[in-house]
């Protein structure tokens, strides 16, 4: 990941500063700029990228998801939140002292995941990559059973290509895009069947 690019470069000029001085929820994000959105997406998906069991937790944390993109649509530069959210703040010490830890993770996640296949992530494709990201997220948020977890995937792998200009888990997106809307599509279509079939077998 390039310099200007780097995820890890980012969280320490955000983290920079005296260590007794607050860092908001709201001056994070916008630091962030474009990445904001798929970085506060990432973070509402990855609960649904394991098997957890928790009723509606697709539809809980998609919701949420739903209106950061549709502001990201609308051309705000970060997402909005309420101002209680917002405000909300963390000592620059303490958040120094997490990234220090956490540095040798982000280096490795950093050195998988680059700036590489860059015609994935310009012009229409990248437009293009945004409205599957919604449609995909919309999936997601739907009390479908047994549908979240390649939704949930599709949605992590096309943040990563985000986060990090990398075409390569575009592709990964768009494959795991095509398996969601065939697999939502095959439980909506058998789905009734085999609820008609168990009410006839009651009654």
């Amino acid at each position: 990941m390039t310099e200007e690019r780097s995820l890890l470069a980012t969280l320490e000029r955000l983290f920079a500063g005296p260590r007794d001085s607050p860092l908001t929820i709201a001056a994070f994000l916008e630091g962030l700029e474009t990445r904001s959105y798929p970085f506060i997406v990432a973070a509402l998906v990855l609960p649904n990228c394991v098997p957890t069991g928790l009723p509606f937790l697709s539809t809980v944390t998609g919701i949420p998801m739903v209106l950061v993109v549709a502001q990201a649509f609308l051309g705000r530069t970060s997402p909005w939140l309420p101002d209680s959210v917002g405000r909300r703040a963390m000592a620059r010490g303490r958040l120094q002292d997490f990234l220090a830890r956490m540095r040798p993770y982000l280096e490795r996640i950093e050195a998988a995941i680059h700036p590489r296949f860059s015609w994935w992530m310009t012009g229409i494709r990248r437009r293009l990559l945004h409205v599957a990201c919604a449609v995909v997220i919309v999936v997601l948020a739907l009390p479908i059973p047994f549908d979240n977890l390649f939704a949930a995937w599709a949605i992590l792998f096309f943040c990563l290509a985000l986060l990090a200009e990398d075409g390569a888990m575009a592709m990964l997106g768009w494959l795991l895009t095509a398996v969601t809307l065939a697999w939502t599509t095959f439980l909506l279509i058998v789905g009734p069947w085999v609820v008609i079939s168990l009410l006839k077998s009651l009654f």
